[in-house]
């Protein structure tokens, strides 16, 4: 009776859950398996899948779990995050079809896994029946699957072990990051499922009992991995990061052996049934050594059949990358070249400056209060006098495209005014499709929003035309950036419906080819904070990737040779850090990765008045981790927005500080922000480097300490590396190396006294004054070091 109540009382309180959480959660992201609104549309296929495919994958290994490891509390929990956890993987492989991907993708669910799997197991154990006794069965030898398990792990460390957690000096199966993280890795791994897969078999018989144990084990390596990392990561730092990175760790490791775990539970049951078909007229040791014999040969086999499954996936991708021509780059253009941005002749570049949004297309929260300053000729000669030498220039899709398939000639040609001005003034620019909660639509009226959401104003970004919402509702949840309105309108666009990111993707190549002989131009930056649409990480990593390499090659095939910039999801503006696209998204290789570097500043810690996820020095850090796995040069395209007098002193400074010791540059947000901006709101300044007095209109005075840190001195170029940097004020501290002689040396001295100029190494130095400072140019070849004061 047991058996079946057990059981049913299992997936009975799953189904209940399932259910309170979607009405509970008006977003459906939190939930299991949410619904936030909107029409269904069987015909695309993907909408679907979180019901026809998680739900049953959900129900089945449930009941399959609580059949089997129900009757006691802890192997039932286990069985119940196996279920979830499988559920969400079969889901991301029907979404996507890549079979590792959706294996990783699985463990992005362990926050909502692990609590519903506790609620399951007390349920299963109050409810479930009498347990009786039960007895302890012989586990027999679990050492070859736990071997099995572990040496499997390299084979995959391209979709587990990647990204900001990811750091040299902790255990991680991952052959790129050295011999010690390897062999670390793998026997650390081997050691818990060695531990784990006894522990479960001897109370969880068949296929299930060595699965739960290779999972157990996968999050016994996460906390391993996490120890480390208090260490190697420097963990103690004043922010939440060690705790972050521990949840990463372990719900990487709880995935892989979701993932892959059932490879050793199915050697391990060939190997039962063998045995117990050999054993019956047998001596014992006569057995023990067929079990053994036979541990051995499916662990040969298995481990074989995954190395050629992974071989042949590894020969079908590469000949596709290789086959693909490297844009050339002409002589004028900045480039991605060896992890940094450069001139093309030797000389670092770091492009320091501010984001210009006075061509953006933004919703009016009232028709008497512009959305947006006016832009001329004179903001650019302002931005140069502050020694800034780069505009990341937002522009609208909706205002560039109101017509599918027509771009807009008078916005168009806006574009091109405000390109010609920044060059006239020195000054090169970034174009940057902005969006900013998919797109100015508001909540109509009308509408009624669910609890815990509220009517909402609308922003900036796509075109009604590509604004396909199947009726969601369009409510605000804890901010602009999560309604079910934008998160569905997302998500068509990551799975192209209507063909919308592929006309974005074309309307990119149209764009880069207006600009493609013009050097003045660095850059394309081809999203600004994509949202997570609603099924994360399918979305925010895989489509995300597929999306940029999409409108990656319509730039080249339109023959645009610049930089195109490439940003993580809005989670890491709100968090601090992401997954991305997966290295080797693209082939392309002048690419830079442009995360918005927010910390302490509007993310969700700052927002719910937490202390610090990530701190504003730990974010460079991670920043530069994930641009090292892609093997392409940071640049941050955003930063900043602290607020008040206060909070901006308290931490630009140490964001000075943090940006010069890793030699980077950016942009801040914003020079000018109009008092009817909706993410001003309308109060009596219009907010930005350049405030806006709402009363008058005119220029009201700005924050001076904060304009003082930002155009202190600095190199905008410089020979060869950059090894030190500090700048404060007019004062300066660089060193540098170039392996040849090059005279990019080209420094920003901030002030109208005339500095004092020591070197060391350089030939050939002059000393400018121009507007708002002074300009510092040399030659150098070999080491050199100058300082100003």
């Amino acid at each position: 009776m047991n058996k079946v109540r057990r059981p049913l009382v299992a997936v009975g309180t799953a189904l209940v859950l399932v259910l309170i959480e979607a009405v509970a959660d008006p977003t459906g992201l939190l939930a299991l398996v949410g619904w936030p609104g909107g029409a269904p549309q069987p015909q695309l296929g993907w909408p679907l899948a979180r019901y026809v495919v998680f739900l049953p994958v959900l129900v089945a290994v449930v009941w399959w779990s609580a059949a089997r490891a129900g009757t006691r509390f802890w192997t039932s929990a286990a069985g119940t995050t196996l279920a979830v956890l499988l559920a969400q993987a079969a889901t991301a492989l029907v979404m996507t079809g890549d079979a590792l991907f959706s294996g990783w993708a699985g463990g992005y669910v362990t926050a909502k896994a692990i609590p519903a799997a506790l609620i399951v197991a007390a349920a299963t154990r109050l409810a479930g029946g009498r347990r009786g006794q039960v007895e302890l069965r012989a586990p027999g030898t679990v050492w070859p699957y736990a071997i099995l398990l572990a040496a499997l792990a390299p084979l995959v460390a391209g979709s587990w072990w990647t990204g900001a957690t990811s750091t040299s000096g902790i255990p991680a199966p991952r052959v790129d990051q050295g011999p010690f993280a390897v062999i670390s890795g793998v026997i650390l791994l081997a050691g818990a499922a060695l531990l784990s897969m006894r522990w479960m078999r001897r109370r969880v018989d068949g296929l299930l009992g060595i699965w739960l144990g290779a999972l157990v084990a996968g999050g016994m390596l996460g906390i391993l991995q996490a120890l480390f990392g208090l260490v190697a990561d420097d963990g103690l730092r004043g922010d939440m990061w060690p705790l972050m990175a521990a949840y990463v760790h372990i719900a990487d490791g709880l995935s892989y052996g979701a993932a892959i775990g059932w490879i050793p539970a199915v050697a391990a049951a060939v190997v039962d049934r063998i045995r117990g078909s050999r054993t019956g007229d047998v001596t014992v040791g006569a057995a023990e050594r067929s079990e053994a014999a036979a541990s051995v040969a499916a662990s040969v086999v298995a481990f074989a059949v995954v190395a050629a499954v992974a071989a042949s996936t590894i020969a079908a991708i590469a000949p596709a990358q290789a086959a693909d021509p490297q844009p050339t780059i002409p002589q004028g253009f900045l480039r991605a070249e060896g992890g940094r941005i450069t001139d093309g002749n030797g000389n670092d570049v770091l492009m320091r400056g501010v984001n210009v949004n006075q061509l953006v297309d933004f919703y009016q929260p009232r028709r008497d209060v512009p959305a947006t300053r006016p832009l001329s000729e004179q903001d650019f000669a302002d931005i140069a006098s502050y020694g800034f030498d780069v505009v990341r220039l937002n522009l609208s899709w909706s205002t560039l495209e109101p017509t599918r398939g027509q771009l807009d000639t008078a916005y168009l040609g806006r574009v091109k005014d405000a390109v010609a001005w920044a060059k006239e003034n020195g000054i090169r620019v970034v174009l940057d499709m902005h969006q900013d909660g998919w797109s100015k639509a508001a909540t109509t009226d009308g509408t009624v929003c669910r609890p815990g959401t509220d009517p909402m104003w609308g922003y900036d970004g796509a075109p009604a035309w590509a604004t396909i919402s199947d009726g969601a509702p369009r409510c605000a949840f804890t901010g602009r950036d999560i309604s079910p309105a934008g998160d569905r309108a997302f998500e068509n666009f990551w799975f192209d419906t209507d063909g919308v990111q592929s006309a974005l993707a074309r309307t990119w190549g149209e764009l880069a080819a207006e600009f493609k002989d013009e050097p003045a131009v660095a850059g394309y930056d081809l999203m600004n904070e994509p949202g997570f649409g609603e099924t994360a990480p399918v979305t925010t990593s895989q489509q995300l990737g597929r999306y940029y390499d999409a409108a990656i090659r319509q730039i080249r095939t339109g023959g645009a040779p610049q930089i195109v910039f490439v940003e993580p999801s809005i989670l890491w503006s709100g968090l601090g850090f992401d997954t991305g696209p997966r290295p080797g998204f693209t082939s392309d290789r002048n690419i830079v990765f442009s995360p918005h570097l927010y910390a302490e500043s509007i993310t969700m810690d700052t927002s719910l008045g937490l202390p610090a996820i990530v701190s504003i020095e730990r974010q460079f850090d991670l920043a530069e981790r994930v641009a090292a796995e892609y093997g392409i040069p940071l640049w941050s395209g955003e930063y900043g927005y602290w607020g008040d007098d206060a909070s901006i002193a308290s931490r630009i400074d140490r964001y000075a500080t943090a940006e010069d010791a890793h030699a980077l540059g950016s942009a801040y947000w914003v020079w000018k922000q109009a008092c009817g901006d909706p993410q001003n709101g309308i109060g009596d300044v219009g907010l930005g480097l350049v405030p806006e007095n709402c009363a008058t209109g005119a220029d009201a005075p700005g924050n001076r300490h904060l304009l003082g840190v930002l155009s202190r001195a600095y190199p905008q170029s410089a020979p060869g590396r950059i090894d030190t940097l500090h700048g404060d004020g007019a004062s300066l501290l660089l060193t540098g190396s170039s392996s040849r002689r090059t005279c990019g040396l080209d420094v920003w001295i901030p002030g109208t006294t005339k500095p004092a100029v020591h070197t060391t190494g350089v030939e050939g130095a002059r000393l400018e004054q121009q507007p708002g400072g002074w300009r510092f140019t040399g030659c150098a070849d070999g080491d050199y070091r100058v300082t100003t004061s």
